[in-house]
């Protein structure tokens, strides 16, 4: 069984747990897709994952999916491919699509244990936020990675209690008081230059989607 190792750290009676959860994941770039890889590596067998994008040459940098073979195709649909070359009884539900105000209804956020906001579209993660809110739904928000270069400033908080981070300063203005106490991130307290250009890493965004997992 390729969960032996997990069995001997943590029970077998915990990973069949884990088996049985139910994960959505919005976002598949270089955090979204190091939650992916980790959740199926540590045994869940129930994954929604949501992005529309396809493979770019400009993701081999930093995203777990990405080679030269597969450049153009679906993000989604590669994920499930390589998720089922791991676990051959997980069950993947690849959609390709934009989640957005006029199709976020179509998602029955009560049904999932755990929901993953790593995508990139302000408007979007405040939605999300506040669907799992209402359904009483569990979620972690990736908050922005873009420019960073240390992991140690990455931490575990929630949004009402982000600093030096841009996209988390947009949404506290946006997204309710009530809502944001409730809202668990993973931020960085990186503070970096603003004339600097949108780069990323391959390390930062790894972390902060092994830090979600």
């Amino acid at each position: 069984m390729f969960l032996d190792r997990l069995v001997k750290l943590i029970g077998e009676s915990n990973v069949e747990k884990i088996k049985e959860k139910n994960i959505l994941i919005v976002g598949l770039g270089g955090v979204g897709g190091y939650t992916f890889e980790s959740l199926v590596r540590s045994g869940v067998e129930n994954i929604t994952i949501i992005d529309k994008d396809k493979i770019d040459i400009t993701n081999l940098n930093r995203q777990i999916v990405a080679n030269l073979e597969n450049i153009g195709k679906s993000k989604v649909m590669e994920y499930k491919k390589r998720a089922l070359l791991i676990n051959k009884d997980i069950s993947v539900s690849a959609l390709e699509m934009n989640l957005d105000e006029s199709n976020i209804d179509s998602i029955e956020f009560n049904k999932f244990d755990y929901v993953v906001d790593a995508c990139d579209t302000i408007t979007t993660k405040k939605l999300i936020m506040e669907k799992c809110i209402q359904s009483n739904v569990k979620i972690i928000s990736s908050m922005g990675m873009a420019r960073k270069m240390d992991i140690e400033k990455l931490h575990i908080t929630t949004l009402n209690k982000t600093n030096y981070d841009k996209i988390a300063k947009v949404l506290r203005h946006i997204v309710d008081k009530k809502v944001q106490n409730k809202v668990v991130v993973v931020t960085s307290e990186e503070e970096v230059s603003p004339i600097k250009e949108l780069g990323s890493n391959s390390f930062v965004p790894s972390a902060a989607g092994l830090y979600i997992t």
